[in-house]
């Protein structure tokens, strides 16, 4: 959708530490990334911060942008552009900032802002894993087809978005979050502690006997891969359990989403030491008071990413099946499944595509209203 649009977007990926601010058409960046430290702890400084980025976009751009679109950290009043409440990477924001109608106010364009993770999982449902597993169904020849997407950032955060038929859920709040879950091994704990950047670094300290190091996750990857010196066994671990905490908290929403799982963010360079705990909590038993054995999520799950999988994943378990009373068969499918991928994308070139789809359908909607 959108790949051979002509429409110009600007766009932002609003960290904490830098802003980086783009431009995209038909789904591709047609300008030289321009980066600017985001002054996240003095409101007034952050916003001139964005005046002046999003300005010198516009002056690079040969056609006029029709929209600025972008990715804000945390939760919000999104519809209507209004920035506050936990934001730990941007606390001058706390109190409220109507972002969104300020901007407008300053370029004249209609100012969209959504959640980061809510636009990763958008725009890897319009340009990402959604679009590539189904094409790689068809090529296998099944008939099965896929329309709704959990979308996980792994990062300072751990964020989440969901597309149900090709449309993104906001929400009535705007509120769709997964940090605030439970953790599984510390249950008056938010699961974010068992899964962002922070976790791996936590535990890894713990395991090692070394609290005080300070290495990053790309670190004790390289730890845990022999590149690096270090107690190989406690970073593995580390990424271990954050595959199990997170599969914990994943298994909860996809048993109400039925839906595939993308993950993204730089941890998953460590993919390896991840996704066994990962899924092997996806497919955890459970059971009834009076002992009867259950799968936790009822669908079966597959690794996307490994290639005998998806041939059973594709596969399926299709028979024919006699229409009762007839001479007539139909085909048959019981086997109810989903699978996890890891981002081909990328978390910010989805999160980017997100950005510039929802701006252009937002567009388009207002237009076939008029």
């Amino acid at each position: 959708m959108y790949s051979y649009d002509n429409r110009v977007v600007i766009t932002l990926d609003a960290g904490g530490t830098n802003f980086v601010f783009g431009a995209m058409q038909a789904n591709k960046f047609i300008i030289d990334p321009i980066t600017m430290p985001s002054n996240a702890a003095d409101l007034d400084k952050c916003l001139q911060t964005m005046v002046t980025g999003f300005q010198q976009v516009i002056d690079r751009l040969e056609a006029k942008p029709v929209a600025i679109s972008f990715a804000f950290p945390g939760p919000a009043d999104y519809p209507n552009g209004i920035i506050g409440g936990y934001l730990p990477n941007f606390p001058s924001f706390r109190d409220g900032v109507a972002l969104g109608p300020y901007l407008e106010y300053k370029f004249g364009l209609p100012v969209f802002i959504n959640n980061d993770g809510d636009l990763f999982a958008y725009g890897e449902a319009l340009g990402g894993a959604l679009p590539e597993v189904n094409a790689r169904l068809e090529k296998l020849g099944s008939a099965k087809r896929y329309r709704n997407l959990l979308g996980y950032t792994f990062g300072t955060g751990f964020g989440i978005g969901m597309v149900i038929d090709g449309r993104l859920n906001r929400g009535d709040n705007s509120c769709v979050e997964t940090f605030c879950l439970r953790h599984k091994k510390m249950p008056e704990v938010i699961v974010e502690e068992g899964v962002a950047v922070r976790a791996v670094k936590r535990v890894y300290g713990e395991l090692s006997g070394d609290k005080n190091h300070t290495l990053e996750p790309k670190d004790i990857c390289e730890i845990a891969d022999g590149k690096r010196e270090g107690d190989a066994e406690a970073a593995k671990r580390a990424f271990a359990e954050l595959g199990e905490i997170a599969g914990d908290a994943m298994a909860t929403a996809v048993t109400l989403t039925d839906s595939l799982i993308v993950i993204g963010g730089g941890i998953t360079a460590a993919r390896k030491y991840i996704m066994p705990a990962l899924l092997g909590e996806l497919r955890a038993k459970m059971h009834t008071v009076g002992g009867e054995e259950l799968d936790r999520v009822q669908m079966k799950v597959y690794d996307l990413d490994d290639d005998e999988e998806f041939r059973l994943f594709a596969k399926g378990d299709q028979q024919a099946l006699k229409v009762y009373g007839t001479d007539r068969y139909v085909a048959y499918d019981p086997q109810k499944r989903i699978g996890v991928t890891i981002s081909k994308l990328g978390a910010s070139k989805a999160i980017s595509v997100g950005a510039y789809a929802f701006a252009l359908s937002q567009l388009d909607a207002a237009a076939n209203k008029a």
